[in-house]
């Protein structure tokens, strides 16, 4: 089945200035779908890039209108300038909302499993944050382990959701981590605020051995979230992460939050992530934006980590070995051997974790991005908290 079925074409005249787009502009460098004319994905028209807005918020609580929001992120996103990218990428248009919630899920799916496979990066834009299950989904019959990073101020979960509980915007989490099969590696939520977290679900990601990093350690600074972020395989954005006062254009925005540029960096290090291969942004409700302003602060973001994504310095996995310098450490009571490395090309740091029990000699250790900060700890003689939750998922 062509992937086309899924979608419907958008209209390019309607979102270009009377005068047409600029040669620079985004609205004239990317491959539209547009009626009758659906982008080639395959030999050498593949992109690197693929657009996808998402039209169905019927599962999005107390968010209603977020279904529109692909088509008004693109009002702006398409006036942008690319700047110095060479951009390859298209705008497949919008998954229409199917009979039931369960067929827009398995469009969504669909569609991230086929671009996945074929080498594309899906850029997924609409609807409620439900549909980062969907994105999820897309990655089961790639055969290998997953890590999502979620940037939201809440945990969307219920505690006391079964398996067979309804999927919705905020139990999402619990059908991503009860799913069967089970190819959840690693879950890391960031920018959370505290207040909105019960105690009980910070104890449950404990247990698992999931990464947390809330909204103060952010904003003291950023910098600490890079590598949780380029772990991930798949980033799910709430725009409600946004405080109000940049990012009105949602039901959920508070008064505190991520700032617009923050939102924006956050984009940047997830598109420079060699391991990286689909993003999702939900939540955006152009009913209640102010002036186009949420969905301006979006079309960056997506700018952002299109720029990002032509910045990647491809330093991951660490070949040849000539372009990385080595370092151990022992700690106090010498029971690890700590093997850090670190790229000559963008001056980023790893973790070796190794394998316990029966692997080939092919898989001797889990590479996991870090800080130069955590390479300090280790050689004071502590043990990075990062390296040990990641052994214990290892055992």
């Amino acid at each position: 089945m062509p992937l086309s079925v899924f979608f419907a074409p958008i209209s390019l005249a309607s979102l270009a200035p009377e005068e047409g787009f600029s040669s620079a502009q985004m609205g004239a460098s990317l491959r539209v779908h547009e009626e009758d004319s659906f982008p080639s994905l395959e030999g050498d028209d593949r992109p690197d890039l693929a657009l996808i807005g998402i039209k169905d918020g019927r599962r999005s609580i107390g968010n209603s209108g977020c279904s529109e929001g692909p088509d008004a992120m693109r009002t702006y996103f398409y006036h942008l300038f690319q700047g110095d990218l060479k951009l390859n990428m298209v705008d497949l248009g919008n998954i229409l909302p199917g009979e039931t919630e369960r067929d827009t899920d398995v469009a969504v799916t669909t569609v991230v499993e086929e671009l996945l496979l074929a080498g594309i990066v899906p850029i997924l834009v609409g609807g409620g944050q439900e549909f980062t299950f969907s994105q999820y989904a897309g990655y089961e019959k790639t055969e290998r382990k997953v890590e999502i990073a979620v940037i939201d101020p809440r945990f969307d979960l219920d505690q006391e959701q079964t398996q067979d509980a309804p999927l919705n915007s905020k139990t999402f989490l619990n059908h991503i981590i009860l799913h069967t099969p089970d190819f959840l590696f690693n879950l890391n939520s960031l920018a959370h605020q505290t207040y909105f977290v019960s105690k009980q679900a910070l104890e449950m990601y404990d247990k698992l051995y999931f990464n947390v990093m809330r909204l103060g350690l952010i904003a003291q600074n950023i910098e600490h979230a890079e590598p949780i972020i380029r772990s991930a395989d798949m980033v799910s954005f709430d725009m409600s992460a946004i405080r109000y006062s940049e990012a009105p254009g949602t039901a959920h925005a508070t008064p505190n939050g991520l700032f617009g540029d923050e939102a924006c960096r956050l984009c940047r290090y997830a598109g420079m992530s060699d391991r990286l291969s689909s993003i999702g942004f939900y939540e955006f409700n152009p009913s209640l934006d102010q002036r186009g302003q949420s969905a301006h602060l979006l079309a960056q973001m997506i700018w952002y980590f299109i720029d990002g994504f032509y910045a990647r310095k491809n330093d991951f996995p660490l070949i040849p070995k000539s372009s990385y310098i080595i370092y151990r450490t022992t700690l106090e009571n010498d029971e690890y051997e700590l093997v850090f490395v670190k790229s000559k090309k963008s001056d980023r740091w790893w973790m070796q974790v190794p394998y316990f029990g029966s692997r080939s000699v092919n898989e001797r250790y889990h590479l996991v991005p870090c800080r130069y900060e955590d390479y300090q700890e280790a050689v004071s003689g502590e043990m990075p908290d990062l390296w040990w939750k990641t052994h214990q998922k290892l055992l």
